[in-house]
């Protein structure tokens, strides 16, 4: 194969664009009125549904695109302490919104003196004005800046505000379970330090990955609850399961940054370590069973199989056979990822507030009304977040 073609990797984008189509489409789904297959299976059932590994999907892919993005921040001569500095304000901005994301439920309208809903939209707005990517633009940039302030300072108010819990038991905002966007954080904050620390080691990465396999069987186990004091808040660290998911797919992306350029030698490495992963998962399964809501060794080992083996297919037919124009829809997605992920809110808390009647499909008579509506709704977010970043409206950490 000529080189030249791999050198940029689409199908990192692809897939990273389609787990996020699939977690729009997910998060839509009407539970009652669809196939069970579809959404998460209960907490005490030995199963998965497409709705249990699409979430590790994302994170796996957060874990392959680290050796690139740090690849390309050294390319433009940022040392260890920038890189550390990236992580940690990134790490804690992504913390900061999924604990604001998960408290949105607990606001209590009464003691707040302001609509669920309202709020809402207000704190996602806020962050938008705070964390969008603004155009290089002399003339504007006291504009952008402002914008930015006022992002700030709106976020500042709201959590304020912020008031849960009734009249005799009044509480403020709480880190709960962190969120999806902080469990992502808090991956992306394991993998990225890992390998930073291993100096781009395979095997030193590897050890580490056994580790917080380990953490997540001990903690299953009950083994460690001397640390039950440090779980509320870095409770994902010791629990091992998040950072075990996004450091295989570092371990992935290690591989491929060094074998991008040799196709045929990459298949016979991915695809037999796909192989092997997914086949742990199921030794795993004689003493855990497979539940993501209970964080188990054989779902995460599980949903890393599928993800290395799905990443492998798509490789091959985007890269490699170079059969790409069925995948544009999802590029923008991948490519522009929180935006995609984080607008669709702004729109159902609208919905909401206003009362409108629109999501007509979440019903339970028609299972294809159901279906079909939640993938015509995925589709039109993707969509609609292309069209943000078109007018300059695209998040970055």
């Amino acid at each position: 194969m000529n080189a030249k073609n791999f050198n940029r990797i689409l199908a990192i984008d692809i897939m990273r664009g389609i787990t996020l189509f699939l977690m729009l489409f997910v998060n839509d789904l009407y539970e009652p009125g669809v196939p069970k297959w579809m959404v998460h299976t209960k907490a005490t059932e030995d199963a998965m549904g497409l709705a249990d590994w699409v979430f590790p999907g994302f994170l796996f892919m957060v874990g392959l695109s680290i050796p690139f993005a740090f690849m390309y921040r050294q390319k433009k001569g940022e040392g260890t302490a920038k890189l550390l500095w990236h992580i940690a304000v990134r790490t804690l901005s992504l913390l900061l919104i999924g604990v604001l994301m998960v408290n949105i439920h607990r606001l209590n309208p009464e003691l707040a003196g302001i609509n669920q809903n309202l709020w809402a939209i207000l704190v996602y707005i806020s962050i938008f004005l705070i964390w969008n990517t603004y155009p290089n633009s002399k003339n504007y940039n006291i504009v952008f800046k402002a914008l930015k302030l006022i992002g700030v300072i709106g976020l500042i108010i709201l959590a304020f505000i912020f008031k849960a819990g009734t009249p005799n038991d009044p509480q403020w905002l709480i880190t709960s379970w962190w969120g999806i966007l902080g469990l992502i954080g808090w991956g992306y904050f394991a993998a990225s330090v890992s390998y930073l620390l291993a100096k781009g080691s395979f095997v030193k990465v590897s050890l580490i990955w056994l580790l917080f396999i380990a953490l997540n069987v001990l903690s299953l186990l009950g083994l460690l609850t001397f640390l039950d004091g440090v779980a509320p808040y870095f409770g994902v660290l010791v629990s091992g399961n998040v950072p075990s998911i996004v450091i295989c797919g570092l371990l992935v992306g290690m591989i491929l940054k060094k074998y991008k350029l040799q196709p045929d030698k990459l298949f016979k490495i991915l695809i037999p370590f796909g192989v092997l992963v997914l086949t742990s998962g199921f030794i795993l399964r004689n003493w855990f069973i497979i539940s993501k809501i209970q964080g188990t060794p054989s779902w995460a080992m599980i949903c890393n199989g599928i993800s290395i083996l799905v990443f492998c297919v798509l490789f091959f037919i985007i890269d490699y056979l170079k059969l790409i124009k069925w995948s544009a829809i999802f590029k923008p997605a991948g490519q522009n990822s929180l935006t995609t992920y984080l607008a669709p809110d702004i729109i159902y808390f609208t919905i909401w507030g206003l009362g409108l009647n629109i999501l007509f499909y979440k019903q339970e008579e028609s299972v294809l009304l159901a279906v079909l509506g939640s993938v015509v709704w995925a589709f039109a977010m993707i969509g609609f977040a292309a069209l943000l970043s078109k007018i300059n409206i695209k998040l970055k950490l």
